[in-house]
């Protein structure tokens, strides 16, 4: 997940150029799934690639110019959860991904989930961004285009599919690091707090 950091007393603004950009991409997961559960690859590729760049761009242009936002540290991770998830849902019906894989990385979902529930009932609202966490969504993000255009024949698709693949367990790995990354970070948090002196009351 590429949550953008909302800096101290961040922007409450709505319409800036990285929001509306992952705008586009909510916008773009039911456009995906269509075309990919009515077999229109190319158009499902151009999306998952526009995706993908727009995922780049809108934390680079709203830490570039200022345009960090309360609203953009929302929409950015529920967009990268949403992408991932139906190209996942999408690849799996077409039977270019095993379930199994599915499964795999819902399950390292269902994992910080809970962790976030944790954290919470322990005064942590929100689990520092690693740049681990990061590498993951990139590497995936990078893997389905590339598996949908192996799903084919010819010289592309060879070239494709061993690149696609490496991406899509560099991902499942650097999930599952990221996932114990936050772990360590929760226990460090308790063990400060446990350090910290209780105030008189």
């Amino acid at each position: 997940m590429t949550t953008r950091p909302v800096a101290p007393g961040g922007s409450d603004r709505v319409w800036t150029l990285p929001n509306v950009l992952s705008m586009l991409r909510l916008v773009g997961v039911p456009v995906f799934l269509w075309a990919i559960l009515s077999h229109r690859d190319t158009l499902a590729l151009v999306v998952l690639m526009l995706s993908g760049l727009s995922d780049y761009l809108d934390g680079k242009i709203a830490r570039r110019f200022g345009l960090i936002s309360r609203l953009g540290a929302i929409l950015d991770p529920v967009a990268d959860r949403l992408y991932i998830l139906s190209t996942l849902l999408g690849l799996a019906w077409r039977e270019i991904i095993p379930w199994w894989l599915v499964g795999l990385l819902l399950a390292r979902e269902v994992f910080l989930t809970i962790l976030l529930l944790v954290a919470r009932t322990k005064g942590l609202r929100e689990m520092p961004v690693h740049f681990v966490g990061k590498a993951a969504t990139f590497n995936l993000l990078y893997a389905f285009p590339l598996l949908l255009l192996a799903d084919g024949t010819g010289w592309l698709a060879d070239l494709a599919r061993p690149i696609g693949w490496g991406f899509a367990w560099w991902g499942i790995a650097l999930y599952w690091v990221a996932g114990l990354i936050y772990v360590a970070q929760l226990r460090r948090y308790l063990a400060a707090s446990a350090l910290r002196p209780v105030p008189p009351t």
